[in-house]
């Protein structure tokens, strides 16, 4: 067997959370690996929303990389400083954000924050690292490669942020089933010459035929829209829907959308991903062990995007490497502290949304009568706060 290579801290997964936790880890003066199934650039299926929250969080770290995000994504990305909302009656309401969002197709979103990575950090990057076994002892982790040509890693802790498969959180956490309450499957697919389709503007249609879940356009940038629909698994299931399929239906059929979608062309084939949604008391730390964004189910129950949660779980599990390193203890005991945390900063919130969605779901009446209250200003400013 090769040589294993020796680190204080393995990371895995290299996208938003793994790389905020190995920028955050900068200083640190910790030997730090990044590794990566893949290899990059490489596409992750998502509706590529960048919450505005993200930038916040980095620039916390070091303002230039907010600077340097922008500079890599220039070609890549799409200002959205707008939403409009279309309620099941087909009301619409047209939301003006203040805080700068915008959205990126993941495949050049994460390459740039890699990007940062390697440009600002110590980090030892390693792409194409399919891990076949982690294994905990009382000394460390050892993970073990599917490749046999590469080295085993060792190290003194694991951090999981390697998606909603997580090998971490299969190999290394107390095994759960999969409760569809608290997931949701999508679909996604890449069009161009989509009419009635600003630049500045992201599409949510809230739909009576599904009880929680929308349909969305979003720009990326370049007149290209990430074009989704996302529904509870638990109505997946019940129902036996086959996403792809309504998706299609919904774009030739839908009385607002087939006519912006009459000339678009696809640019890509439907395809389809789950989210496990916050609000579900996933553990996310165990012994030598931290899960961090959708590793943890650190997703937004009422809008289905977990960026900005996945970085800020990074840097979150970074301030707990430190201290485990200062007091030399990497039990299950001390790292509850980081769930203290991530459930103080980012699980409660999950949970209100949780339950606010629950409370929508399934009432379209009441989705039409939010966005018709929300035409008055003051009910406007509730309405923004709620969803973020």
């Amino acid at each position: 067997m090769p040589v294993t290579n020796e680190y204080d801290v393995v990371i895995v997964g290299a996208g938003p959370a793994g790389t905020a936790c190995a920028l955050a880890l900068r200083s640190s003066g910790r030997r730090v690996a990044l590794v990566d199934k893949a290899q990059f650039p490489r596409d992750k299926i998502c509706g590529d929303a960048i919450p505005s929250p993200t930038l916040k969080y980095l620039a916390r770290l070091d303002p230039s990389y907010v600077t340097e995000l922008q500079a890599l994504l220039a070609s890549h990305h799409a200002p959205t400083t707008h939403s409009r909302l279309l309620a099941p009656s087909g009301e619409e309401l047209r939301i003006a954000w203040h805080n700068p969002a915008f959205n990126s197709p993941r495949l050049h979103f994460d390459d740039a924050l890699l990007t940062l990575v390697r440009r600002h950090t110590n980090t030892e990057v390693l792409e194409g690292y399919a891990i076949r076994r982690l294994q905990t002892d009382e000394h460390g982790v050892t993970l073990t490669p599917a490749d046999a040509t590469q080295r085993p890693l060792r190290a003194a802790l694991i951090i999981g942020c390697d998606g909603a498969n997580s090998v971490v959180a299969r190999s290394l956490m107390p095994s759960t089933s999969l409760d569809r309450a608290y997931h949701c499957a999508a679909v996604r697919a890449y069009y161009k010459a989509v009419a009635d389709a600003p630049e500045d503007t992201s599409d949510f249609y809230f739909l009576r035929e599904y009880r929680a879940g929308y349909c969305w356009v979003f720009p990326v940038g370049g007149g290209v829209y990430n074009v989704g629909f996302g529904v509870l698994s638990e109505e997946v299931a019940a129902r036996r829907l086959n996403l792809k399929h309504e998706l299609s239906e919904l774009l030739a059929n839908h009385p607002h959308l087939a006519p912006r979608f009459a000339k678009a062309e696809a640019l890509t084939t439907i395809t389809g991903f789950g989210l496990p949604l916050g609000g579900s008391n996933r553990p996310v730390h165990g012994h030598r062990t931290l899960l961090c964004g959708d590793a943890a189910a650190l997703i937004d129950p009422l809008q289905g995007h977990g960026i900005d949660k996945a970085v800020h779980s990074g840097i979150l599990a970074a301030t707990q490497v430190q201290a485990c390193f200062e007091a030399q203890r990497f039990d299950a005991d001390f790292l509850a502290t980081y769930a203290q945390q991530v459930e103080h900063y980012i699980g409660r919130e999950l949970t209100q949304r949780y339950r606010l969605m629950r409370f929508l779901a399934g009432n379209a009446w009441l989705v039409d009568l939010v966005v018709r209250a929300a035409r008055w200003p003051w009910l406007r400013r509730q309405l923004v706060r709620a969803v973020g």
